[in-house]
């Protein structure tokens, strides 16, 4: 009797030990801030209010820019909803510069962008340095690019630090206190409270937002500090699931046409406003619709997207302006085509149609490395 007891004992401090060393694991680190840029696609408030009230994110940073001839497209409306959700708000731009000089000409890039995206003075625009021209180079070059980068950046107004991977701290250049990548948590966690944040998974998923995040856990107050958020929208969680409203107006219908938007508009996953946003359509580019639903104050159009699921976009307003043209003649457009916009990649563009960057790719005779530019026609299928 004595012998069971002491087993049944040891078995249930040992399922203890465990359940806490899980535990300790999986709250090792804070999901404090999240990372946000054009893979992400347009962020709406409530996409960045969920992430506030269900997994205690209090800090945004947008992608801005890239070199010296890129601007993240969805940074201006990323922040705004991040503002209206009552987050901090920063920036990072994605170096690649290899000199002093090319350092301050990205610098004075990424200033111009985050001012235009409307990141507030006085909130963080860091520089994310992880690229093949940083590795290439030596340690006191990527030290002097980077402290010549943010010196810029802090003229201007906005503070600064060094975005990297844990394995170049102090390996490929100086990082004093910086914001630092490395996975996995419960292998890193204690490596870097010197630092202003690390950066623990880069596949976090949150509901109703699309694709994988970088979450990050803060260490002081480096990215929330020169700011006081106040949401401009009322604090209440829209339903993942808009209901229905009993109006007359609440019908669907099918009909198969064409869309021709002649302002963007975005691609949700459902037909309503309340709905995740998962890319844009842009005047001179169409889909092909197979219903139309009627839901209160739109008009929206689905069709399904080459990854098999339905979208939805915005025809219109019920009895209103209308979004664009549309005819009936769809059965003329087998094939489909997009036109390249500043910004875009193989990454942004096959998302939109939920095809893979490859495929695209060589359907037009590229590889996933290959230059695109703005006005180009790509074949899609």
């Amino acid at each position: 009797m004595k012998f069971k007891t002491k087993l049944i004992t040891l078995v249930v401090a040992f399922l203890a030990a465990i359940s806490f060393a899980l535990s300790s694991q999986v709250n090792a680190a804070n999901t404090d801030m999240v990372d946000t840029s054009n893979h992400n696609g347009l962020m709406t408030y409530d996409n960045y209010y969920d992430m506030l009230v269900h997994y205690g994110v209090k800090a945004v940073v947008q992608k801005v820019s890239e070199g010296t001839t890129y601007v993240d497209q969805t940074a201006k409306y990323n922040l705004a909803s991040a503002k209206q959700a009552g987050l901090y708000l920063n920036g990072y731009h994605f170096a690649r510069y290899t000199t002093v000089e090319g350092a301050r000409a990205e610098a004075r890039f990424a200033v111009a962008a985050a001012q235009s995206a409307g990141l507030p003075i006085g909130a963080v625009l860091a520089t994310d340095v992880e690229a093949s021209e940083q590795a290439n180079n030596s340690y006191a070059a990527n030290t002097a690019n980077n402290k010549a980068f943010m010196e810029v950046v802090q003229a201007a107004g906005y503070r600064s630090t060094i975005y990297t991977m844990g394995s170049w701290v102090d390996t490929k250049m100086s990082v004093d206190k910086g914001w630092i990548a490395d996975y996995p948590y419960n292998t890193s966690r204690d490596r870097y409270t010197s630092h202003h944040a690390w950066q623990f998974r880069s596949d976090q998923q949150f509901a109703d937002s699309y694709g994988n995040f970088d979450v990050s856990q803060l260490y002081d107050d480096f990215f929330t500090a020169n700011q006081t958020p106040s949401p401009s929208v009322p604090v209440t969680p829209a339903p993942s699931q808009p209901a229905k409203s009993n109006a007359a107006s609440d019908t669907d219908y099918a009909q198969t046409g064409v869309f021709k938007p002649s302002a963007t508009v975005n691609i949700r996953t459902g037909a309503g406003t309340g709905y995740a946003s998962v890319g844009s359509y842009a005047p001179g580019e169409s889909v092909i619709y197979d219903h139309v639903y009627i839901r209160g104050t739109y008009v929206w159009a689905r069709y399904l997207s080459y990854s098999g699921r339905y979208h939805y976009v915005a025809l219109g307003v019920n009895g209103g302006e209308s979004f664009g043209s549309r005819s009936s003649n769809a059965q003329t457009y087998s094939h489909t085509y997009y036109t390249v916009r500043s910004g875009d990649s193989f990454w942004s563009i096959a998302s939109k149609y939920g095809i893979s960057m490859y495929t695209l790719a060589a359907n037009n005779g590229k590889t996933i490395n290959s230059l695109i530019y703005p006005n180009e026609n790509l074949y899609i299928r």
